[in-house]
């Protein structure tokens, strides 16, 4: 129902199972494809948005292929008119910098310094939030990054909306950037310099979470993308929702975790096709 107030609802969507996500490997701006068991993800995500009449406005997502494609198969289930499919850079995965590709470790408590360690290949998660791997971003840089992505990607449909229409933004991303986003999203209400304590963050893959931004004094707000310090509410009602994968069933033999090829599906149709005309 609408209220007439300036009011938008951004869903954060993490991608679909990729990959290096069954390598257990440091997995930020190296580029791997989607699982063939994420793009059944992926496609199960698209369908429950449909049978709930959820119709997005547009949807956003990484430019890495893991989550561009979870969002075309989102977008594949949306009404027509379709909704604009929009790739930013700033909706990246951290970068790891010299350990993207390598696995998880556990640090060494000897003495033996970090640099021996990656010699060693040994690439342990960083203890605080100014660490970075060499080459790489720190939680603080990442949350730096999810400022800008708010200031340049949400804020304009925030301070566009008059209440006369319902929007509602899909952000396809990654997990960890999806931690820092919701958290400086919801330090933008006056008052809230802390992070968001009971958002886990770490959501499953294709699971996802609902924030509502609205402007509490829209007539005060200027057309800028950076408007100085609007008066926001912001509520989070649904974190880590996962319920379009309760009945997903894993591929054995490993074809679950192999990458997924869309030729693959072209190619048994035609096939198929062929045997039905025999």
């Amino acid at each position: 129902m609408l209220t007439g107030r300036s009011m938008v609802t951004f869903t954060f969507i993490r991608h679909g199972q990729s990959t290096d996500n069954v390598k257990k490997v440091w997995a930020g701006w190296k580029d791997a494809p989607l699982s063939n068991h994420g793009m059944k993800q992926a496609t199960a995500l698209g369908q429950w948005f449909s049978t709930k009449n959820v119709h997005f406005t547009a949807i956003l997502s990484s430019t890495l292929d893991r989550a561009s494609t979870t969002a075309k198969a989102i977008l594949n289930h949306q009404p027509e008119p379709y909704p604009p499919h929009i790739k930013s850079p700033l909706l990246r995965e951290q970068h790891f910098g010299v350990a993207e590709g390598k696995p998880w470790s556990k640090r060494l408590n000897n003495g033996t310094a970090l640099e021996e360690q990656y010699k060693l290949g040994i690439y342990s998660n960083p203890s605080r939030r100014s660490d970075r791997f060499p080459g790489g971003e720190s939680k603080d840089d990442l949350a730096a990054r999810a400022e800008r992505a708010i200031d340049e990607l949400l804020m304009p449909y925030v301070l566009g909306a008059t209440g006369q229409e319902p929007i509602h933004v899909a952000v396809v991303s990654h997990g960890l950037f999806i931690r820092e986003i919701v958290g400086a999203l919801h330090r933008r209400e006056a008052g809230r310099e802390r992070s968001l304590d009971n958002f886990r963050g770490h959501l499953v893959n294709t699971g996802w979470t609902r924030v509502v931004v609205e402007m509490k004094n829209p007539q005060l707000s200027t057309n800028s993308i950076s408007p100085s310090k609007p008066d926001l509410s912001i509520r989070l009602t649904v974190n880590d929702k996962c319920e379009h994968l309760d009945n997903l069933v894993r591929q054995r033999g490993g074809i679950g975790s192999s990458a997924h090829d869309p030729r693959q599906k072209d190619i048994r149709g035609f096939f198929a096709g062929a045997t039905s005309k025999s």
